[in-house]
């Protein structure tokens, strides 16, 4: 009598070791606490927008609150992930974070993860992305390959992740209102009067190699018409200098000079004797 091959019995899953467990009870145990904490104290909208409030009236604040960097022949600008982490402090049972998932050296890219989780109302807002080691500099993309920059460059791009996720989970009557506080506080500066504002804006773009000619060109105005706005706005473009987001000649590009302003250059100008003429500037006789 022939009888059936015994199939191999079915493999059960992986041996979870004790610390595994442990954390794996851990997490589940913050998760439940977070809500039920969430709940027990749930947010006061009052609160949150005098905290806001407070936060956004702050010069220190302000002066971090936006970016500016270009694209495409212009420049794009928004709100920083410092913003962003202030207004979920404010709104409050907000938890957020970003993390590394997996590093392949071979295909050089990291996929990583950001993520922001408004306990409170148990609405949550994950993007997954992938990262090439890889930058964008003169025109052609660079492989990186030291570990530090691919760190940066991760760091920076689950940055802005982040600050997407953060924000969708904030109502956007709070993160307007936000944004405006900041602008009046930029516009209205650490109270100095206008002039020695001007003047110190001058000074600190005079030390990155800007002359006061380039600053009226990239406001479109004399340096006697400038405003708060005007002084906010090279404030901006300061900060995104100095976080490289943006290289100076990008922010101002020199000036071109047209084929007509040439040639009413040259019309103002007495054309000089060739050099290689010995009668050139002898007295007529």
């Amino acid at each position: 009598m022939n009888f059936p091959a015994q199939q191999p019995a079915a493999q059960g899953p992986d041996r979870v070791g004790q610390q595994t467990a442990v954390e794996q009870s851990r997490a589940v145990a913050e998760v439940q606490a977070a809500i039920y904490v969430a709940r027990q104290f749930p947010r006061d909208v009052g609160r949150s927008r005098s905290a806001m409030q407070a936060a956004c009236g702050s010069l220190a604040l302000a002066e971090k609150a936006f970016y500016k960097f270009p694209r495409a022949g212009g420049s794009v600008e928004g709100s920083t992930i410092h913003l962003a982490k202030t207004l979920a402090q404010a709104w409050g049972n907000i938890q957020y974070g970003v993390s590394e998932m997996r590093r392949d050296d071979e295909y050089r890219q990291s996929e990583m993860q950001a993520w922001a989780w408004d306990v409170e109302a148990n609405t949550r807002h994950v993007l997954t992305f992938v990262v090439p080691h890889a930058k964008f500099a003169s025109g052609k993309v660079q492989a990186l390959i030291d570990l530090r920059d691919i760190y940066e460059n991760n760091a920076n791009n689950g940055a802005r992740r982040l600050r997407e996720a953060i924000f969708a989970v904030i109502p956007e009557f709070f993160i307007d209102e936000a944004e405006e506080l900041c602008r009046e506080t930029l516009n209205k500066g650490d109270g100095k009067p206008i002039e020695q504002r001007v003047e110190g804006a001058v000074a600190v773009f005079k030390s990155l190699g800007v002359n006061e000619e380039r600053l009226e060109q990239k406001l479109g105005r004399k340096k006697a018409q400038w405003t708060g706005a005007d002084i906010a706005q090279l404030l901006i473009t300061h900060k995104s200098i100095q976080r490289r987001e943006i290289a100076v000649e990008e922010a101002f590009p020199q000036a071109r000079i047209t084929g007509g302003e040439i040639t009413s250059r040259n019309a103002g100008r007495k054309q000089a004797p060739p050099d290689d003429d010995p009668w050139a500037g002898a007295p007529a006789k």
